[in-house]
């Protein structure tokens, strides 16, 4: 595969995220990858001759990868004018595809994510979704891990052609009808799917869509209805769960979350748009899962949705799907709808949703979290351990799982910090570190990658 990293970052060679981009060149010697320092390079690609030159290679390549790091809020000044260079240039790019690699203390990365991924959808460019990385990842082996584990996907998704686009329909969707009905066909025992549904027998589009998913996908799927469970009532906000660990109703619900739907393999979630939600009935059974929300029981798991609607139109409702997955820490497979108005986009979709989620499951594909899951787990982090007196449960959960990750903690790095400070502080220590911070900076990165 021919990949052409377009580096954002100002730093060129020097870039943190680049060191990334060159551990995976490192792992998969297959992939042919070429650089082209557009942070630093700006001004004299705003020369058309020279834009000719990169958008040449732009062409020739498979894949587009955007690495950068996130600076306030989005992408840097320098990517987004190379990217106002594209567009101005006219480029024709309906058969390419194009990821992101970034890195960053995960504030806001969803947005400068979005930049990227809005930006591909304006190009047309097969889009499939990034990594956000800490700056620290690639110093662990986790966080090494993750990264191949997400080139693969990579290579996966351009292999099956499965990208993930941004559906714009200001039209009401149609009614789904293309059913395959292949329900003789023999499943693996080795994993299961749960679909959690609220569908009635109006909901012809969404039945169909759910159907088409389970015959197209290689493992067991039960399906579970929301709508035919005896709710004694919704979440009463007693706290009952938080210092007991169970809940106040004696309605089975609970025996139904963690012996079924949370003892799957993974889950898709179905349901049709209703006023600009997933429905009352998804928000009594989600409510009801309060503690879920602290105690991220679910991690690893992928999660996938069919929804029939128009999903595109909903941000507010797509921002809460995106982070209930990242606060669960759970690989958001894909989001399918009926919105395209074309049968034949909408299966395929659904087969990519079988092939992701399959994929995810064998794989153990679970990637860092972004700002959404890194930012709502430090603020329960800070009201469980305020909390820990009435909300036991969670204690106990957030001790034995190490959440409790208080910078406070870091006594070694704080001591660094201060004496590096102080050093720095003197003008003749500064003069001379002058032009070597980057090579310092970077330096463990490269022994990670040597490694």
């Amino acid at each position: 595969m021919q990949v052409l990293v377009i580096n954002g970052s100002p730093k060129g060679k020097y870039s943190t995220t680049l060191q990334s981009v060159l551990y995976i060149k490192k792992h998969f010697p297959d992939d042919n990858f070429e650089v082209i320092n557009v942070g630093q390079q700006i001004k004299k690609l705003e020369k058309p001759e020279e834009l000719t030159k990169v958008i040449e290679k732009v062409n020739n390549c498979d894949l587009i990868l955007f690495s950068y790091p996130v600076y306030t809020f989005i992408a840097p000044y320098q990517l987004h004018r190379f990217i106002e260079l594209m567009k101005q240039s006219n480029i024709f790019l309906n058969e390419k595809f194009a990821t992101q690699i970034s890195t960053s203390k995960h504030f806001f990365d969803v947005t400068a994510h979005r930049y990227i991924e809005e930006n591909c959808n304006d190009m047309n460019i097969k889009y499939i979704k990034g990594i956000s990385c800490d700056m620290d990842d690639l110093l662990t082996p986790k966080g090494r891990k993750e990264l191949l584990v997400f080139w693969k996907y990579i290579k996966f998704s351009v292999e099956n052609n499965i990208s993930n686009p941004i559906s714009i329909n200001n039209t009401p969707y149609s009614t789904y009808t293309y059913n395959t009905c292949l329900s003789e066909n023999i499943k693996s025992e080795d994993l299961e799917t749960v679909i959690v549904t609220n569908y009635t027998d109006k909901d012809i589009s969404l039945k169909n869509m759910v159907n088409d998913f389970c015959n197209t996908y290689k493992y067991k799927t039960k399906i579970i209805n929301i709508n035919d469970f005896k709710f004694d009532g919704g979440c009463l906000g007693c706290f009952n769960c938080a210092s007991g660990g169970q809940c106040i109703y004696k309605d089975g619900f609970q025996d139904l979350l963690r012996n079924v739907i949370q003892n799957a393999d993974s889950i898709i979630y179905a349901a049709t748009i209703k006023d600009h939600s997933l429905g009352a009935s998804f928000k009594l059974y989600h409510d009801r899962q309060f503690c879920n929300g602290h105690r991220t029981v679910t991690v690893g798991m992928p999660v996938g949705y069919i929804l029939s609607g128009n999903y595109s139109m909903e941000g507010n409702l797509r921002t809460i799907i995106e982070g209930r997955s990242e606060v669960g820490h759970n690989y958001l497979t894909s989001v399918v709808t009926d919105e395209v108005k074309n049968d034949e986009i909408i299966k395929n979709n659904l087969v990519n949703l079988s092939k992701q989620t399959e994929f995810a499951l064998e794989n153990k594909l679970v990637l860092p979290q972004n700002f959404y899951g890194i930012g709502g787990m430090k603020i329960f982090r800070d009201l469980i351990y305020l909390m820990r007196g009435l909300m036991k449960e969670d204690h106990k959960f957030y001790k034995k799982h190490g959440i409790y990750d208080f910078p406070q903690k870091k006594k070694k790095t704080i001591i660094k910090m201060i004496l590096i400070g102080w050093l720095m502080s003197i003008p003749s220590v500064k003069k001379k570190a002058k032009g070597k911070m980057n090579e310092a900076m970077i330096k463990p990165y490269r022994e990670a990658i040597d490694k």
